[in-house]
């Protein structure tokens, strides 16, 4: 609580209730659930929940209703609770290929086995604005049970994998123990997982604008939409007491794979070459951005030349996190009044140095005159 100033403390407790009076607004309104929010806002609770790193809706819920509905506020209250949680240790990798999928779909392969599944999107939709949504009185729809594909559905990264089109997908290193940047803080260089940790944190709208920027020719990589999957995958965990993995249920997760061109070098042959992304809930955006930035930041490792912002790697994952990004630009609403006075002490001082070295007089002085 910031109390430096006469008065701080009794001013500050009265903008925290003026605060609850403006989230909960005109009484006369039913107060919004956290069933509501979950259910009718599950877009914004899955960007809370994979940008807060803590899959819990309810939770999620909670922290957009107490947040007003400011996302990246929702998110730094959700990081605060997680970092109250006792861990008691990690899950087995999640096995995508086993997703129950309720959407995936391709842009390189118009059939492909298991075939394009459509699901919920906004890709085939009019944008224009529904009135039928307005008012309690807008008519029920049909109740529709989205089911998942019976199946495994192949990758087609895995197709393309067959035929030596594509570089591998890296080999699982049980030896090597995965990065934690909730633990530890990011170094430069840094491997691939912590980059991906940092991405999957990173805000949605900076992701964004740098994959934008690699199409743009600002890192000279085609991306083709590999395969992009939402459903559900078991979590897996192994518990001391048994000694092998036992299920802890299901989350809904979205994975992205990118295939973008890759020429060769004296010692490669040309292949398509990937980029990665993955997110809780449905997090389509989040994950192509993530792909693209993931694809871009490996261009060191490809012997490409570093000229483009989302390929340097120390710019991107520096400045991705919103929670960070917005500690460093918000405190400069907090008081600064002895830093401002001491500037413009000196800037005086250097301005009446610089008159009397010209001659020339100082406002004040016209003034005066």
């Amino acid at each position: 609580m910031y109390v430096a100033v006469k008065g701080g403390e009794r001013a500050i407790e009265n903008a925290h209730r003026l605060l609850a009076h403006e989230r909960r607004g005109d009484r006369s309104v039913p107060e919004v659930s956290l069933d509501q929010i979950s259910n009718q806002l599950g877009l914004a609770v899955d960007r809370v929940m994979t940008e807060g790193s803590l899959y819990d809706r309810e939770l999620a819920a909670l922290a957009i209703k107490q947040a007003r509905g400011d996302m990246i506020e929702a998110i730094f209250l959700l990081r605060a609770f997680r970092a109250t949680l006792p861990r008691f240790g990690s899950s087995e990798p999640f096995d995508t290929s086993k997703m129950q999928v309720r959407r995936r779909v391709s842009s390189t392969f118009k059939d492909m086995p298991g075939g394009q599944v459509l699901g919920p999107t906004f890709d085939y939709t009019h944008r224009l604005l529904d009135p039928a949504l307005m008012g309690e009185g807008s008519p029920e729809q049909p109740n529709i049970v989205a089911e998942a594909e019976p199946g495994i559905m192949p990758r087609v990264t895995d197709i393309l994998g067959r035929d030596g089109l594509i570089e591998p997908s890296p080999l699982e290193n049980p030896e090597q123990p995965v990065g934690d940047l909730t633990r530890d803080s990011l170094s430069f260089p840094a491997d691939r997982d912590l980059r991906l940790q940092n991405l999957a944190r990173g805000d949605e709208g900076y992701l964004l604008a740098l994959g934008y920027s690699t199409q743009r020719g600002y890192g000279r990589n085609h991306p083709f939409a590999g395969e992009i999957r939402l459903g559900e995958v078991e979590v897996e965990f192994v518990a001391e007491d048994v000694g092998f993995a036992v299920s802890l249920g299901s989350i809904t997760l979205t994975e992205c794979q990118m295939v973008n061109q890759f020429k060769g070098s004296d010692t490669e042959a040309p292949c398509f070459t990937r980029g990665y992304g993955l997110a809780f809930g449905q997090s389509e955006r989040k994950v192509m951005s993530m792909a693209l930035v993931d694809r871009a930041l490996r261009a060191r490792e490809l012997g490409e030349d570093v000229k483009a912002p989302a390929q340097d790697e120390e710019f991107v994952l520096s400045h991705s996190d919103n929670v960070q990004s917005t500690g460093f630009v918000e405190h400069l609403k907090l008081p600064h009044y002895v830093d401002f006075q001491s500037e413009l002490g000196l800037l005086r001082k250097l301005r009446k140095e610089f008159a009397e070295a010209n001659e020339t007089p100082t406002p004040m002085q016209e003034a005066a005159e």
